[in-house]
C-alpha cells in the first residue's frame, strides 16, 4: 500500500529564492566574535559586573569619538531620556514637546517625569519635527496657561540629525531648553558636528538593532555641561555618590552593566567601517529606487547614522506581503502616530490633528540596512520592490 503525504510541490515553486531580513545580527556577532569574546573572559576574570573598568573605558571613547565633554552610560535609550529630563528638573506641570512622529518611548519618558508630553507635527522631507509645527503648539500651550512649557525634545529619525538650527532658535525665543532624542543617529552628524554635540544634553540607544549596539539594552547621556552630566551620574545609581548610602536626590537603578560596556568598546572599534558599509547601501538604494518609491531626503551637510532606511509608498500594506512572499524582510516605523496611542490620550486636547505624522503612519516602510548586508542581498531587495510597487 502505496503512503501518501502532502506533496511539497507547490510551496518549493512558491518559495523565494532567497530570503533577506530586516536586520541580521548573526553576522556581525560572527564576524567580531573572537574579539568579543576576549573583552568579555576579562570580565569574567575581574567580576566587576556593575561599575567595571570597561565602563568608564568606554565613556571616554564615545567623548573622543562624538566630541563631547561628558558621556555617560546608562541602562537604555528611554532612562537616558528620562534622566536628562530629570537632570533639568522637567516634572509635574510642565510641557515637553515631542514630535508625534516617533517611537513610544519618547512621549513616555517625558510621562515617566510625571510632565506632559506635546505632539508636534513633523516635516515632510525629513519626518523630523518641524520647527513652524513646534511654534504653533509653544503659542497654544501658553495660550491655555495649564502648563508650563519647558523641553524641546526632538527625534532624530532614522539616523538623521533634526534641524537643531531652526528648533534651537524658537526654543531661545521662548526659553526652553532643548534635548536631543539622539536613540537612532550616533554616528551621524551635521558639517563637523556629530551627534551627541547638538543640544544642551543628548541621549543614545545602544539596544541591538541600532548602529552601534550591544547584546542587551544600554544607553549613553551627553552633555557639555558639568552640572548636567553630573546629576545624571547621581541619578543613575539612586540618587547616591561613590560608596555611600545617602540619596543625595532621587534617582533611579540605570547603570550601563560592564557586560555591555566590554561588547560596545569592540563594535566602536568597527563602527565607522560599519557606518560606510550602510551609507554605501543607501546610495545604491537611492540611485536604484529614485522614481519608483518616493526614498529619503537628507538635509544639505547632514550624514545620517541609517538606523534605517525608510521609503514612501503608496499601497503601502499590499507592498509590503508582495515584499514578504519574495523574501524581503521590512519594517513598519510607525504605524500609528503619538497622539494615536492608547496610552497618551490623556496628553491629547481635543480633536488633535498633525496631518503630516497621520500620513506618513500610511506611507513608510523600512528596507534592510546593515553593514554585512551581501551584494546579491541588496540587488533582490532592490527588484522586489520594482517589482512589488
Amino acid at each position: 500500500m502505496t503512503k501518501l503525504t502532502a506533496a511539497p510541490v507547490s510551496a518549493a515553486v512558491t518559495a523565494p529564492a532567497i530570503n533577506v531580513p530586516l536586520f541580521d545580527l548573526k553576522r556581525q556577532q560572527q564576524r567580531l566574535h573572537a574579539r568579543i569574546g576576549e573583552r568579555l573572559d576579562r570580565v569574567l576574570g575581574h567580576c566587576q559586573f556593575v561599575f567595571g573598568p570597561e565602563v568608564e573605558e568606554l565613556e571616554r571613547e564615545l567623548e573622543k569619538y562624538c566630541g563631547a565633554r561628558h558621556a555617560v552610560g546608562v541602562s537604555s535609550g528611554r532612562d537616558a531620556l528620562i534622566m536628562a529630563l530629570m537632570a533639568l528638573g522637567v516634572g509635574p506641570g510642565d510641557a515637553v514637546f515631542v514630535p508625534a512622529f516617533t517611537f513610544s518611548a519618547t512621549a513616555g519618558s517625558v510621562a515617566a517625569t510625571g510632565a506632559s508630553p506635546v505632539f508636534v507635527d513633523v516635516d515632510e522631507a525629513s519626518f523630523n519635527m518641524s520647527a513652524a509645527d513646534l511654534e504653533r503648539a509653544i503659542g497654544e500651550v501658553a495660550a491655555r496657561g495649564e502648563l508650563a512649557p519647558k523641553v524641546v525634545m526632538p527625534v532624530d529619525l532614522y539616523g538623521q540629525a533634526a534641524d537643531y538650527a531652526a528648533i534651537g532658535e524658537v526654543a531661545a525665543r521662548h526659553s526652553l531648553v532643548v534635548v536631543a532624542d539622539s536613540a537612532q543617529s550616533f554616528g551621524g552628524s551635521v558639517g563637523n558636528r556629530k551627534v551627541g554635540t547638538m543640544a544642551q544634553i543628548s541621549a543614545t540607544s545602544f539596544y541591538p538593532t541600532k548602529p552601534l549596539g550591544g547584546y542587551g539594552d544600554g544607553g549613553a547621556v551627553f552633555s557639555d555641561d558639568d552640572r548636567l552630566a553630573a546629576e545624571v551620574r547621581l541619578i543613575r545609581t539612586h540618587g547616591r555618590q561613590g560608596s555611600g548610602d545617602e540619596a543625595l536626590r532621587l534617582g533611579m537603578t540605570a547603570r550601563l552593566d560592564t557586560m555591555q560596556a566590554a561588547v560596545l568598546l569592540v563594535k566602536l572599534e568597527e563602527f565607522e567601517k560599519d557606518l560606510a558599509a550602510r551609507r554605501r547601501i543607501a546610495r545604491i538604494y537611492d540611485a536604484e529606487l529614485k522614481g519608483v518609491v518616493q526614498t529619503p531626503r537628507l538635509a544639505e551637510g547632514i550624514e545620517s547614522a541609517w538606523a534605517l532606511y525608510t521609503l514612501r509608498v503608496e499601497n503601502r500594506d499590499a507592498v509590503r506581503q508582495r515584499l514578504a512572499d519574495a523574501g524581503v524582510g521590512t519594517g513598519l516605523f510607525y504605524p500609528l502616530p503619538l497622539h494615536k496611542h492608547a496610552a497618551f490620550a490623556p496628553f491629547v486636547r481635543g480633536d488633535e490633528k498633525l496631518p503630516v505624522s497621520e500620513q506618513l503612519a500610511k506611507d513608510v516602510l523600512s528596507l534592510p540596512i546593515f553593514a554585512d548586508l551581501e551584494d546579491n542581498e541588496i540587488a533582490h531587495v532592490i527588484a522586489e520592490v520594482k517589482q512589488a510597487v
